[in-house]
């Protein structure tokens, strides 16, 4: 490690901090307040889901152009941007009272998710560590990792203690705090080592325009987002599921508490005994674990260790799978368009994870039951892992093919 990257190491648990801080009041906390926000407003279940479903929607279609944004002038401006807009944003739903101003805040929410969450910090990780930016990546994803283990308990404490409203206010001040300092401290745009080497990189690297006309990019973000859709229409419903299965709410919650800490037991393998490993390499065991796990949930209800094997495949492919997203545009393409790319990349992921508890609610609807809408699920995972194999062992792709030669 040279020693402009030493010197950037801050970086990682910097940026993990604001992850913590972000995902937690951004993502997670809303899973928590929206029962008494649903009561107060006097709203349905899926008009309320629905505002959060809008904030995801918008943060995956501002993806593109936020990673766009960071290849030109770095991150400063556009998370330091975002954490001032996810503060008023928070600020703001401590004051709604009618569900048009629910929705209304609900999409500024999305773009200062856009502006603040993995995509943007793993585009600003990929430029400063140059070769050990899947290191990097995979360091910040076991901060992130613990942002529900963090947020879920806190904010059921302050919703206890303070009410719902006084608690989004909490978290608007947080956001101030604690992640603006960081991002305002983040590089203004790439390093001086950076701009020296930019002709050399030019000519390693693959713009966005080049990429988009390669099939092998269309089939690879196929295959993440099946598998994203997946992972988040099991996420909801999985107690229900095993629940259906015969076990008993106190064994389902034990399942279900386990998938958190085996997603980073995922990211310490990948770092670890996956070091050596391609990403390509290491994407392809992950994505196949889920559809392998999926199989298991037909067992008895009283097979609690085969379950157990379930929580910690499920969990640990989905850690990995983190990592895969984030790190494979820069081994295929290059980091000069990094952010352009995995931002293109990730619209069609955050779309998948914004739409997967409908699409396993209209699965259970349309299958007869949990039994028939675990098939179907674990049939897409299956064509995500084949479509993943095929488009990284087949090189069809030029882009992708030029840049695996001059690494080499």
């Amino acid at each position: 490690m040279d020693t402009a990257v030493r010197k950037s190491a801050w970086l990682i648990p910097s940026l993990g901090l604001t992850q913590i801080v972000g995902w937690g009041s951004m993502f997670y906390a809303y899973g928590v307040l929206m029962q008494p926000m649903q009561t107060e407003l006097q709203a349905s279940k899926p008009v309320i889901v629905g505002a959060y479903s809008l904030a995801l929607l918008i943060s995956g279609l501002l993806s593109t152009l936020a990673g766009s944004i960071i290849d030109r002038v770095g991150g400063r401006l556009l998370m330091g941007a975002g954490t001032v807009l996810a503060a008023v944003m928070l600020a703001l739903l401590s004051t709604v009272h009618s569900v048009t101003g629910l929705y209304l805040i609900w999409a500024g929410i999305g773009v200062a998710m856009s502006a603040t969450l993995y995509q943007p910090a793993f585009a600003v990780l990929t430029q400063i560590f140059e070769g050990g930016f899947r290191r990097a990546i995979t360091m910040l994803t076991l901060f992130g990792g613990f942002a529900s283990t963090v947020s879920w308990p806190l904010t059921q404490w302050l919703l206890d203690r303070y009410g719902w409203r006084d608690t989004w206010m909490i978290y608007a001040v947080v956001n101030l705090m604690v992640c603006l300092p960081i991002h305002t401290l983040l590089p203004r745009s790439a390093s001086i080592k950076e701009k020296a080497k930019s002709r050399d990189r030019v000519a390693e690297s693959t713009s966005l325009e080049v990429v988009l006309r390669e099939p092998g990019f269309y089939l690879i973000t196929a295959a993440v987002t099946l598998n994203a859709l997946v992972f988040s229409a099991m996420s909801l419903h999985l107690i229900s599921i095993l629940q259906g299965r015969g076990m008993s709410a106190y064994y389902a919650a034990g399942i279900g508490a386990m998938i958190g800490p085996m997603q980073v037991l995922g990211r310490i393998l990948e770092t670890t005994l996956g070091k050596n490993a391609t990403t390509r390499q290491v994407g392809l065991v992950a994505i196949s674990l889920l559809p392998a796990a999926l199989l298991l949930l037909f067992a008895p209800a009283g097979w609690l260790l085969i379950y157990g094997i379930f929580a910690a495949m499920y969990g640990i492919g989905n850690g990995v799978m983190t990592i895969v997203r984030g790190a494979l545009p820069a081994e295929l393409y290059g980091r000069e368009a990094y952010g352009a790319i995995s931002g293109a990349m990730a619209t069609p992921v955050t779309m998948a994870f914004a739409a997967g508890p409908s699409v396993a609610a209209f699965l259970y609807a349309a299958g007869g039951g949990y039994p028939g809408a675990i098939v179907a699920m674990a049939g897409i995972a299956t064509l995500g892992a084949v479509l993943f194999f095929y488009a990284t062992t087949h090189p069809f792709s030029k882009a992708a093919l030029s840049h695996t030669r001059k690494q080499s």
